[in-house]
């Protein structure tokens, strides 16, 4: 259940979606070592909780993320930086087999926008403002910043907003490929939970296939990518739902997708 006072929230809904909300708004959702494990705890258990089929995740209305908590690391050196293993909680939500929609409203800035990437779906409100400004700080992004961020939008994209640090603009992210949808500010979360319970509706056996061979296959060669989904789509023919897909389809009526 949500609990006002932490850093971040999160609920379980009865239609198979979970939302996780980062509220930490007297530092604009700065992401420090506390929401970091405590994002990395709840993704960790909705990996392993069947009631739970697809994520929202979300922030507040005018800071989705404004970036990673400067006080933590604005004097620390490279061996308490490397100690720290930042990489460990990001695994949590990078490895998450679920369908993940982030909805976004306001900043999302260097780590918030590495958060957002992090993501399969993104909703953006109009508001919402893209960026990696590490450079002004004499840093680069550190969470996937450079690697996620020129796979989704390109080379030299990419480029502009790394070197610039400059954000860009919830139309332009749609225009370059860093969000999925925009919609009305207010429209941000009520879209992304509609959305998210669509998914929740669909075989998870299948939804966990489809994610799992689009980000595997995206760093392999074509042919051995084309293998990969070849063996998954097989693998799904000894499924319950696939069954149940079929014989819905020709009685036509909804289909009861139980994950089996």
């Amino acid at each position: 259940m949500a609990n006002p006072t932490a850093a971040v929230e999160s609920e379980v809904n009865s239609d198979g979606t979970a939302c996780i909300r980062i509220h930490r708004p007297e530092a604009k959702n700065a992401l420090n070592q506390q929401v970091r494990e405590a994002l990395a705890e709840r993704f960790d258990a909705f990996a392993h909780d069947p009631d739970v089929r697809a994520v929202v995740l979300t922030g507040g209305d005018e800071f989705f993320v404004a970036g990673a908590d400067i006080k933590e690391f604005a004097t620390a050196s490279a061996m308490e930086m490397y100690s720290r293993h930042a990489e460990y909680l990001w695994r949590a939500i990078a490895a998450f087999p679920k369908p993940v929609i982030a909805a976004v409203n306001g900043f999302a800035l260097g780590g918030g926008c590495e958060l957002a990437m992090h993501a399969d779906i993104i909703i953006a409100g109009e508001s919402a403002r893209f960026g990696q400004p590490e450079v002004r700080l004499g840093l680069m992004p550190g969470a996937g910043g450079t690697q996620r961020l020129v796979r989704a939008v390109g080379k030299f994209n990419a480029m502009r907003m790394l070197l610039t640090g400059s954000p860009i603009s919830a139309a332009d992210a749609l225009r370059m490929g860093l969000a999925s949808e925009v919609v009305a500010d207010n429209e941000t979360l009520p879209r992304a939970q509609a959305l998210a319970s669509k998914l929740a509706a669909l075989p998870p056996v299948a939804v966990a296939q489809i994610k799992e061979v689009v980000l595997a296959g995206a760093d392999l060669p074509l042919d051995s990518a084309l293998t990969l989904e070849r063996k998954a789509f097989q693998l799904l023919f000894d499924t319950q739902d696939q069954k149940e897909g079929a014989t819905a389809f020709f009685e036509k009526r909804s289909p009861v997708f139980e994950g089996k």
